[in-house]
């Protein structure tokens, strides 16, 4: 009598929809931003769907309060970073899944080349500020992000293609934009002073709001209709739901592009004179390097003249540090995006010395006409770590 085998592959009853590929699910490379409430629901489902390659930001640690919401947490991890614990979690769920953890703040440390890494981005922050600086880099390297909300019982899902449709900052009103700028200093440092208390949230929306976000990741990754400059707004008390569209904003900022992306080899310990010599080499005089981020690049007392190099990504800079060290007088902070020859910058220094993060993308531009976008793949390794094999097999 012959024998049936009745077990079926781990991945079986997805398969079974007509348009899933686990070969390509197995290739993807996920961005995930943030490890808390929603995060963990979103690495779950990653693991559970056998989701190749995961990289995981968040600089927070877990607390007590965390585990009412967080699946993957346990009692034992107060403590420890939540990127670290969820993705140790992630590998307990399924083996198959590559997952990496970088504990750091991705505004001040992530550069952009982690987001030319993604297939797709996945936002699970709880700040305007977080997903601005995200549909920037996302706009910049031409890539889709998932953007997901959750309050009390109630939560919104969206998908921004900042390239072609409307974008995070299109859907921004003068309150946003307010509520922004209060997060900042007059002199665009952060505030540490800036809090209203904690948002009220419920493991069930984070549940449905995750489950949704990841969902519309893997209708991102392959092809299928998503929620393109709409979003999905969930009632939990009610039980009712919406779904509006954003009109794109044609004179939004939130929609610029480096162009073609070019590895150059070099990484975050370049020099940045010899980056600018190169500049000079293939875009002729005159060129200059266009930075991810801005640079505070001197603090100076209008009291008693002391002066110091900045060296740091603004907002790495709290409003408490701006103090002068020798009389306390506020120090007025000099910011710069665009280093040209002559610049007081400092060519000696390094990107990293600088205060840039690595594997980002610095653009060489010459005028308004001539640029092309640098990516310093050389910290590839020291970045995504035992991901960096999928940037390899990317450029192949």
């Amino acid at each position: 009598m012959e024998t049936v085998d009745l077990r079926e592959d781990r991945y079986h009853r997805q398969t079974l929809i007509g348009w899933w590929d686990q070969e390509r699910v197995r290739k993807t490379r996920v961005l995930v931003i943030g490890a808390g409430a929603l995060g963990n629901e979103i690495l779950k489902l990653l693991a559970l769907i056998g989701c190749g390659y995961t990289l995981v930001y968040d600089p927070d640690r877990i607390e007590r309060s965390n585990l009412s919401r967080t699946v993957l947490f346990r009692e034992a991890d107060e403590g420890q970073g939540k990127a670290d614990v969820a993705v140790r979690r992630m590998r307990e769920i399924n083996g198959d899944v590559r997952a990496h953890a970088i504990a750091d703040n991705v505004l001040v440390r992530g550069g952009l080349g982690v987001f030319a890494w993604a297939d797709v981005v996945i936002g699970a922050v709880d700040n305007r500020e977080a997903r601005v600086f995200i549909n920037s880099a996302c706009a910049r390297v031409g890539k889709k992000w998932v953007d997901g909300a959750i309050e009390a019982f109630s939560g919104v899902v969206r998908v921004f293609d900042p390239a072609n449709g409307a974008c995070y900052e299109c859907t921004m009103n003068k309150t946003d934009r307010a509520l922004l700028a209060e997060r900042r200093s007059c002199a665009m440092l952060a505030r540490e002073a800036v809090t209203r208390g904690h948002v009220p949230t419920s493991a069930v929306a984070a549940s449905i709001i995750g489950a949704m976000q990841v969902q519309e990741a893997i209708k991102v990754v392959h092809g299928q209709s998503t929620l393109d400059g709409e979003g999905f707004h969930f009632d939990g008390l009610y039980v009712d739901a919406r779904r509006v569209r954003y009109p794109r904003r044609e004179d939004c900022a939130g929609h610029d592009c480096v162009g073609a992306i070019r590895s150059i080899g070099v990484g975050s310990e370049t020099k940045l004179g010899d980056l600018l010599t190169r500049a000079e080499q293939e875009l002729g005089e005159g060129a200059s390097l266009d930075f991810s981020r801005d640079l505070i690049t001197k603090l100076t007392c209008p009291a008693c003249g002391d002066a110091a190099r900045g060296n740091a990504v603004l907002g790495a800079v709290r409003e408490s540090q701006a103090a002068c060290p020798k009389c306390r007088t506020h120090r007025v902070v000099e910011i710069a995006s665009t280093v040209t020859r002559g610049d007081d910058v400092g060519l000696e220094l390094t990107l990293a010395e600088l205060g840039l993060p690595p594997f980002d993308i610095v653009v060489a531009r010459n005028g308004m006409e001539r640029q092309q976008a640098w990516l310093l793949d050389g910290d590839v390794a020291g970045v995504l770590g035992p991901l960096a094999e999928s940037w390899n097999q990317r450029k192949t």
